[in-house]
């Protein structure tokens, strides 16, 4: 099979490379290869069973069409200061007017015109005030929240005028090598998840775009190939919630608070993501059987919790400088002490030095909405350093929010961020391997739907 382009993984990136393709009128024959679903055939078994099945052979939360954006929070951040550092690639002028123009696309689709986080009014000055004296930073980020539930259906919008519009997709197949000669890549093979049907596909330009969950298998890809890249950082932390009432200034003034701090004595760099007011906290499975936590918000069901994650970062360089698969062993070591499952241990329990039984959950004022969580102690399995960098930053927090940090909170683990070893690229996004092109968080360069969007834009704009 010969087409122009051929993109791997139907993700944001993979996604709006193809769609702005088209909306510039090109004539370029497409085809995105994706290992999971399409939206309407993605189904998480969870809301009927009530527990994780661990669905085989991938996680439809994780996996299929638009990637996890489809099933996650689906908060699109309008500020080129949140989402990786592509800026420092293509200019922080350039990020920032491309997030405006790729914001209308998700408008056109049917996302809420309702903006968060513009406030500038004295609650903001207060809450920014307190940060400051806490030692903390927080970045203004406005935020256009579709919900889990909705982004669905404006992704399955896109899926549908991409179909319309000629774009070829096979679902179900993964990418298996690339086709090399010469120092050029000349195409890919590719095959159905059980083996069967491999297929050999040549293009002119070969799109990666395997997000979080290719990144592992990008990083061989990049051993095998010499594609020239650099270590990037790694984010191990914990998925926090608390009560409503604990967050209700900054869920009613900010929506989300995006702080960010550098705790002693290692000062490494802690940060706040993905806050979800009323919302659930999730189980996601990549490969290997790891078992991970996330936040879900939808925008009409809630909860009378509120749930984010608090990441640190981890660098490696020399002798060491494989993050993803340090990360890897943190999440596989958590998973052994919850029998597969995720982990939840209250605040207090780990500054008292001891695990959280399931009746003292039973008895506490924050119910856990990940229901099928095991109580534990998180402690055994997560580093010291990073352990010691969560607890001096949410005390912080509880400076700016009160009861943050208190005895009942609970710390759901692991919580794992994965980031391919960040790809040397030009502005046009081209590697060392002439017709090989990185996108989205499996490049190393983008962390989140909107940039990796954004990413899809320029890599479009370029193929034409």
């Amino acid at each position: 099979m010969k087409k122009d382009v051929v993109i791997i993984g139907a993700g944001p990136a993979g996604i709006f490379t193809a769609l702005e393709m088209l909306r510039k009128g090109s004539k370029k024959s497409i085809l995105i290869v994706e290992k999971g679903r399409s939206v309407e055939n993605r189904r998480c078994p969870k809301n009927v069973t009530g527990k994780c099945m661990n669905c085989k052979p991938f996680c439809h939360i994780t996996t299929g069409f638009s990637g996890a954006g489809a099933f996650s929070d689906g908060k699109l951040s309008l500020s080129a200061e949140v989402g990786g550092d592509l800026p420092l690639l293509i200019g922080e002028e350039t990020a920032q007017e491309t997030i405006n123009y790729t914001d209308k696309i998700y408008l056109e689709f049917g996302a809420d015109e309702h903006v968060e986080g513009v406030n500038v009014s004295e609650e903001v000055k207060e809450i920014r005030k307190r940060t400051i004296q806490a030692g903390l930073k927080l970045v203004d980020c406005p935020i256009r929240h579709m919900g889990t539930e909705k982004a669905q259906n404006i992704y399955l919008s896109i899926e549908r005028y991409l179909l319309e519009h000629g774009v070829e997709i096979l679902f179900e197949y993964e990418c298996k090598t690339l086709i090399m000669g010469e120092g050029v890549c000349k195409g890919v093979e590719i095959a159905k998840w059980d083996g069967s049907d491999s297929q050999e596909i040549f293009a002119d330009d070969i799109v990666v775009a395997t997000g979080r969950r290719g990144a592992e298998w990008l990083e061989k890809i990049c051993e095998i190939y010499g594609v020239e890249h650099v270590p990037s950082t790694v984010d191990i932390g914990v998925r926090v919630e608390v009560r409503n009432e604990v967050m209700e200034t900054v869920n009613k003034v900010l929506y989300e608070s995006k702080l960010i701090g550098y705790p002693k004595p290692f000062k490494n760099k802690v940060r706040t993501f993905c806050q979800n007011p009323g919302g659930f906290v999730s189980q996601e499975n990549y490969d290997n059987n790891l078992a991970v936590v996330n936040g879900h918000s939808y925008k009409d069901l809630k909860t009378e919790n509120t749930n984010v994650s608090i990441l640190c970062s981890h660098n490696f360089s020399y002798p060491f400088n494989q993050p993803i698969a340090y990360a890897q062993k943190i999440g596989e070591l958590t998973n052994m002490l919850g029998a597969g499952h995720i982990l939840v241990q209250r605040f207090g329990d780990i500054l008292d030095g001891k695990r959280t039984w399931d009746k003292e959950l039973s008895r506490s004022n924050v119910r856990p909405t990940l229901k099928d969580a095991v109580a534990g102690d998180i402690t055994a399995a997560m580093p010291y350093r990073t352990m010691i960098n969560i607890i001096n930053f949410m005390q912080s927090v509880d400076y700016v929010l009160p009861g943050f940090a208190s005895a009942e909170t609970l710390l759901y683990s692991p919580e794992l961020k994965f980031y391919s070893n960040r790809i040397k690229m030009d502005t046009d996004f081209n590697t060392n391997i002439r017709g090989l092109h990185c996108l989205g968080d499996s490049s190393g360069w983008t962390r989140g739907l909107m940039m990796a969007s954004v990413m899809g834009v320029l890599m479009g704009r370029k193929l034409v």
